[in-house]
């Protein structure tokens, strides 16, 4: 039968030797990245795009793929780490297929939502001759095979030699750009194990520990401490054990190139000794209750330690957390916090002009400047007034202490605006791509002042919590925030943003929305004054700055308006666990 067969193939071939049959025809970018283009054999492949893993994310970036070209996928399975503009999210697959063919390589950032990543087949099909399917949309550029004639010459991009790894500065927020070396924790010969801290390196946001994910001796430093460092920038060099870290080759240049992979950052997740693999959450967890990942077994696939496993063996075996070392904040250059003094007043002869000092602007608030500088010049900002009578609350704030319960005004101020929200939903709101997103939780930030500028953390899920939560909340986030302990997901995001300067003695002032919230509230000092029947009466200002373009007039006073009737009777304020008996017998 297959010598029968044969003959007649061939004779088919012949006979149709003359006539023109349809190709598909695969983009010319796309051939080059090694497509099978047969047009026989070809499958359709399905488009895997990238997709939107929080509400205001706008573009990711591909940390690690967890599978690789020909791989099967199930339903639930990892797919791929990816950086969104709040942490490293994981991307499941929704059904079963196979990996046929990665479009984007590890380590390319800013791409966007909906942009084609990489093509999957039906199980069964043959994952190698996936052809591009008819209406695919674009793809984001791949991490180029070799450097581009623009690019430093090919000594500066070239790879270090077996052996020898070159450190780049890694981005700790999503925001972050450049940062400064604080301090390195390691010297150069030091030994260094997986999860080590190498550097302490200030962010655009606070300063955060670089942890290192190899094994490895540090061999050669090259940012000295107090150095501002572009992301992607080498500052140090690293060889394996037992390698000779005296001979290492210092590139031409440290600058960042296009061409280089990602640097290996915390983001990343890499897998444990024991091969199991885990991202932040979990490994924030482990350092928290002070866990090995070997004793834990993971139920996540392929491999993995999942969030639910650790709190399960928390659960299971009553692990308490282990206590943390508190240390103040390292300062940028000699590590030690100066103290604040007046400086000594030089004699200066008359007729000379008056010496003066540059003062060099700290990588925070140089963000802090630019960002501000921002939201005052694209967001049309617009203000409400209003003033709110205090007595009834300072009545009930006095009557809670003699029962030694401590919360203060602005505690009762974040609940009422918590709640004025909830009634209020077109405040709560985001702007971004000319598009209003309401949101569907109250997450207020609030307004702290450090030595290194304005940061706001995070009280979560404010409506929900009572007084006592939220005023225990704020003063742990406040302490965090002096000493430089504030994690990116405590200060990162927010719907609605508080600044409280009436214990510093203003009455009154306006804030600068805080981009992309539409909102902020400026709260001022109490005062006395004499209503209409010669009373004395203590008032609080209030000014809401609100984005124009979300919000309308009516919509912030009406906001104002509930805030100022829950502050003014704040007796339901205090449900729940604040809730006394002379206040349910009424």
């Amino acid at each position: 039968m297959a010598q029968t067969m044969i003959p007649r193939i061939a004779l088919l071939s012949i006979k149709n030797s003359n006539r023109v049959l349809p190709r598909i025809v695969v983009p010319l970018k796309y051939q080059r990245t090694c497509f099978h283009t047969s047009w026989v054999l070809d499958v359709k492949g399905k488009e895997l795009l990238m997709p939107s893993l929080s509400p205001t994310m706008e573009s990711g970036t591909i940390i690690k793929w967890l599978k690789k070209e020909g791989d099967k996928i199930e339903a639930g399975d990892a797919i791929a780490d990816i950086q969104t503009d709040k942490a490293v999210v994981t991307m499941e697959g929704d059904d079963d297929s196979i990996l046929a063919k990665i479009l984007v390589q590890e380590g390319t950032k800013d791409i966007k939502i909906g942009t084609l990543i990489a093509l999957t087949v039906d199980p069964g099909e043959d994952w190698k001759s996936v052809e591009m399917p008819d209406s695919a949309p674009a793809a984001a550029p791949s991490m180029p095979a070799s450097a581009p004639a623009s690019v430093p010459p090919a000594s500066a991009v070239a790879e270090p030699p077996p052996g020898q790894n070159n450190v780049a500065m890694p981005a700790l927020s999503p925001t972050m750009t450049t940062g400064t070396i604080v301090k390195w924790l390691k010297k150069e010969g030091d030994s260094i194990e997986p999860g080590d801290a190498l550097a302490e390196i200030q962010t655009d946001k606070a300063v955060m520990t670089f942890e290192f994910e190899d094994e490895a001796i540090f061999a050669k430093i090259l940012a000295p401490e107090g150095s501002q460092v572009e992301v992607g920038q080498l500052i140090a060099i690293t060889v394996e054990k037992e390698m000779d870290w005296k001979n290492v080759v210092v590139p031409s240049t440290t600058k960042p190139s296009a061409a280089a992979a990602a640097p290996p950052t915390t983001a990343d997740k890499k897998p444990a000794a024991s091969g199991q693999v885990y991202g932040l959450a979990v490994k924030r967890l482990l350092e928290e209750y002070g866990l090995n990942a070997d004793a834990i077994k993971g139920t996540g696939r392929p491999n993995r330690l999942l969030k639910s496993d650790v709190l399960a063996y928390i659960q299971a075996n009553n692990v308490k957390k282990v206590s943390p070392k508190v240390e103040p904040p390292p300062q940028v250059g000699t590590g030690k916090k100066e103290p604040v003094s007046a400086p000594s007043k030089k004699h200066v002869p008359t007729g000379q002009p008056s010496t003066y000092e540059d003062i060099p602007v700290s990588t925070i608030r140089g963000v802090i400047a630019k960002r501000l500088g921002e939201a005052k010049s694209t967001i049309p900002h617009a203000y409400a007034y209003i003033d709110i009578k205090m007595n009834k609350l300072n009545e009930i704030r006095s009557e809670l202490k003699a029962d030694d319960i401590n919360v203060s005004v602005n505690d009762f101020i974040t609940k009422a605006a918590a709640l004025a929200l909830v009634e209020c939903p077109s405040i709560n709101t985001l702007y971004k791509n000319d598009k209003i997103i309401q949101m569907p939780r109250v997450d207020i930030s609030i307004a702290v002042a450090t030595d290194t500028g304005l940061i706001t953390p995070i009280v979560f899920d404010t409506a929900a919590k009572n007084l006592v939560d939220i005023s225990k909340n704020i003063r742990e986030l406040a302490e965090k925030a002096r000493n430089g302990k504030l994690k990116p997901e405590e200060f990162q995001g927010g719907t609605f943003t508080i600044s409280n300067l009436g214990m510093f003695g203003i009455k009154q002032f306006s804030a600068i929305i805080n981009p992309p919230q539409t909102a902020i509230l400026a709260v001022g000092g109490g005062r006395e004054e004499l209503d209409a029947a010669l009373q004395t009466v203590t008032k609080m200002s209030a000014t809401l700055s609100y984005d124009r373009r979300a919000i309308e007039e009516d919509q912030a006073a009406d906001f104002l308006a509930v805030l100022r009737a829950m502050l003014e009777d704040p007796t339901f304020l205090i449900a729940g666990r604040l809730r006394a008996l002379r206040y349910s017998e009424n």
